[in-house]
């Protein structure tokens, strides 16, 4: 395979779409709830796409344009460029490319939330650091989609026998490694048929992408083997949820600003005070990094899921742990924020992320004192003599915080914040008038 450092962009696409024979290309973009869009071009139609983009209605995308005003443009990213190994190959091979979205005149269109995450991530470069994330996304295998019957029963890291999900998960890994995806681990989560496959770290809006991909092929994969996968945070009762634990760092050029030599924890004050931007605005962006209904019946005491705000290292019930250092790992000192949970939109949540750091960083924020005690064995008087208070325990409290939130308006910019409170306003109106199992199970027996 040619470098592409060598090529320009565009040839490099064209070249590659050459000699692999491919026929069509898919160019994949995303709403504000981080649902997938796509549609097809034949690869007559490439090179004109790369020029000039092409144009796609938007007034029928969630949170993007009225219809007065509805004309976009997907401007295809060369970077992105790979085959679909799920897609037949001979004379009908299909790609894929991640587009920016942009107004008729070519600028950026405010409510594409790659462009949101670009901007943020502007602000980052413009204090001299990159910013890596490497999120772990859990996922449940299904028999099908009426319900959840289980493919396994087992549990954390267990080596099951040969059986469908082990299968699954190595064609998952396979398939992520053929589109250039590196993968540090797959392994069984705690819950019965729940599953995990890692990432390897790298830059936020490359990550932001591969999540999107990471999604997509899991769910393809799942279905070429007659299951389902799904991403729900909370698909059964009395279970463990799925969890994004988003592991980030910043650096400043190859050198990681989060790691200092001479602190008990190996973390300098950039990462402390990124730590205490984190605790502070954690309750206003949880919305963004959890926002379905379902997602706060994961965030509840007893399941792993961390609902106090505070930070340890070794304590897995925190909303933020350190990873132990290893010595000559200077470049692996991160923080691992633990509440948002996979059906996020990736853009969204590492934009917020971000800036609630950078926010910590910029203004000096205090980290509070590590808690390496279990916080969910404290009494409610002991974390209040603490100060440990809690996440939102539901998406209308959410809601309330997000919408006064003046750093999430500026991390999402008003056209995406608008559209996204609308459209969780609305949601939540739709969940509260529902009557639901429990009620009936438990009150017309009885009333």
């Amino acid at each position: 395979m040619v470098s592409k450092n060598k090529e320009n962009g565009k040839d490099y696409v064209l070249k590659m779409a050459k000699e692999h024979d491919v026929k069509f290309i898919r160019l994949w973009f995303t709403d504000i709830l981080g649902t997938l869009k796509s549609f097809a071009i034949t690869v007559d139609e490439l090179e004109g796409a790369l020029e000039n983009g092409m144009g796609f209605d938007g007034s029928s995308i969630e949170g993007f344009a009225r219809i007065d005003e509805s004309d976009m443009v997907a401007m295809p990213d060369p970077d992105t460029f790979r085959l679909l190994p799920w897609r037949p190959r001979e004379h009908r091979a299909v790609a894929r490319m991640f587009c920016d979205v942009l107004k008729p005149g070519g600028e950026p269109f405010e409510g594409d939330p790659r462009y949101v995450l670009k901007k943020n991530l502007k602000r980052a470069t413009d204090l001299g650091y990159i910013f890596y994330v490497g999120p772990e996304l859990e996922y449940f295998y299904f028999k099908d989609t009426n319900g959840t019957e289980p493919l396994d029963y087992g549990g954390y890291f267990d080596m099951t026998p040969l059986d469908t999900a082990t299968d699954l998960r190595r064609d998952t890994v396979l398939t992520l490694e053929e589109m250039g995806i590196a993968v540090e681990y797959s392994h069984h989560e705690v819950a019965a048929s729940q599953h995990e496959i890692d990432m390897r770290y790298t830059d936020a809006l490359t990550m932001a992408d591969n999540v999107m991909t990471y999604r997509m092929v899991v769910k393809q994969i799942a279905l070429s083997h007659g299951v389902y996968a799904t991403f729900m945070p909370k698909p059964v009762f009395g279970i463990n949820g799925s969890g994004m634990h988003v592991h980030q760092s910043l650096f400043k050029g190859d050198r990681n600003a989060f790691f200092d030599a001479k602190d008990s924890y190996y973390l300098s004050k950039e990462a402390k005070s990124y730590i205490a931007g984190l605790l502070k605005h954690a309750p206003e962006i949880t919305c963004v990094a959890n926002q379905w209904v379902n997602s706060y019946k994961r965030l509840v005491p007893g399941y792993e899921a961390p609902v106090y705000l505070s930070w340890a290292r070794r304590n897995r019930s925190d909303l933020i742990r350190v990873p132990e250092y290893r010595p000559g790992k200077e470049n692996a000192t991160r923080i691992e924020f633990r509440s948002p949970d996979p059906a996020c939109n990736p853009y969204l949540a590492f934009s917020v992320m971000l800036a609630a750091g950078l926010e910590g960083i910029e203004k000096g924020y205090e980290a509070p004192e590590p808690v390496e005690e279990n916080v969910y064995e404290m009494s409610e008087e002991e974390r209040q003599k603490r100060g440990i208070d809690t996440l939102p325990a539901s998406l209308w409290e959410a809601l309330q915080l997000t919408g006064k939130s003046e750093l999430v308006r500026k991390a999402l910019g008003d056209h995406i914040f608008d559209a996204f409170i609308k459209n969780k306003k609305t949601e939540w109106d739709q969940y509260r008038t529902q009557v639901t199992e429990y009620e009936l199970n438990r009150y017309l027996p009885i009333l």
